[in-house]
């Protein structure tokens, strides 16, 4: 999509593009931690502290098909990581002081290899951490963060290269005889972004573009077991800081640990529930009763092998063993009166 309003300020060779997707729905971000902090301050004129700032994470553009039949190459994408450091947020690429909501402070590109995109590729994304000053004036933006309500971004850039993804053509100078959306011998055409040159801003929009950019859930809590129960309710995308992501660890592996130490556990318990098993149902063949040790819950092996014991002591009392020669003194009577 391009944005004519801005050709005059590029030459021949740019192209200025805006890409827009969905926002996926907002958590409670909290205060930004130690490092996020420093950075923020780069571009504010006095240092702030953590509780007077309000932190979240967008997903601005990926390596996807759009709906308008492009898509940025994961060069382009680590090429808008460097330029959108810095720029301002706005509503509906208007760019006027009025309409800045946040900045972005920090940039990445996160690539999931699990998943691919409609081109085969591996799916990647762009994501930014941006902030903006807890305010009176900002109360009802956040709340409709939070919200899922300002949910939708866009951005704004410029590139110098479009081609066409079957024959390579450049599409900057004229059309090529391929149509977006049509397959070619198995390839989907499509527009491809490359070699950006510029960012203007990100915007909040009504209408996007790119299905999957926008604002992430993220979670503010730096303790395993939370992390754990968070991920399971929320079933979404989650960003974690690296304090979360020490936590999560540390919590896999006292997870481990205890898994280790229920191993050893039911192994006893698989053990008493064979041998008492065997001595008090006799008929029952070795092949069943092992089969039913590996299936039996650990308070059902516990209760069923002190049920199969009571059951052997009935026909064959186990007695403990005694030291020396293992014969029983016979009782004369007289045990009481012993001194």
């Amino acid at each position: 999509m391009l944005k004519k309003e801005m050709l005059h300020i590029h030459t021949k060779s740019e192209i200025p593009v805006t890409k827009s997707g969905g926002v996926q729905p907002a958590q409670s971000y909290g205060a930004p931690d130690e490092a996020a902090l420093e950075k923020i301050n780069r571009y504010t004129r006095r240092s702030f502290g953590a509780d007077e700032l309000y932190t979240f994470p967008v997903a601005l553009c990926d390596n996807e098909i759009d709906r308008d039949g492009e898509r940025f190459t994961v060069q382009a994408l680590r090429g808008l990581a460097k330029l959108f450091v810095g720029k301002t947020g706005v509503f509906d690429h208007n760019p006027q002081a009025k309409n800045q909501t946040a900045r972005i402070y920090d940039c990445r590109v996160e690539q999931d290899t699990a998943r691919l995109t409609s081109c085969g590729e591996p799916y990647s994304r762009l994501v930014a951490e941006a902030y903006l000053p807890r305010t009176d004036a900002n109360r009802d933006f956040i709340a409709g963060l939070e919200a899922g309500i300002q949910k939708e971004v866009s951005v704004g850039c410029a590139v110098r290269s479009v081609t066409c993804s079957v024959c390579g053509a450049d599409l900057k100078s004229g059309a090529c005889e391929h149509r977006r959306g049509e397959s070619y011998g198995g390839k989907l055409c499509c527009a491809v972004l490359d070699d950006p040159s510029d960012a203007y801003e990100w915007s909040f929009v009504a209408v996007p573009a790119q299905r999957e950019a926008g604002v992430l859930k993220h979670f503010g809590g730096a303790d395993g077991r939370a992390v754990l129960k968070f991920l399971r309710e929320t079933g979404g995308e989650t960003m974690l800081t690296p304090a979360q992501s020490e936590a999560l660890v540390e919590e896999f592996d006292r997870l481990e640990a205890e898994a280790a130490a229920g191993r050893e556990y039911r192994a006893v318990l698989e053990k008493d529930f064979l041998r008492f098993g065997a001595l008090a149902q006799p008929g029952l063949a070795w092949e069943s009763l092992k089969k039913a040790s590996q299936v039996l819950s650990a308070p059902d092996l516990r209760n069923w092998a002190a049920e199969f014991r009571r059951q052997a002591e009935k026909t064959a009392p186990l007695s403990p063993q005694l030291a020396g020669s293992g014969r029983e003194k016979k009782e004369d009577g007289n045990a009481p009166f012993r001194i």
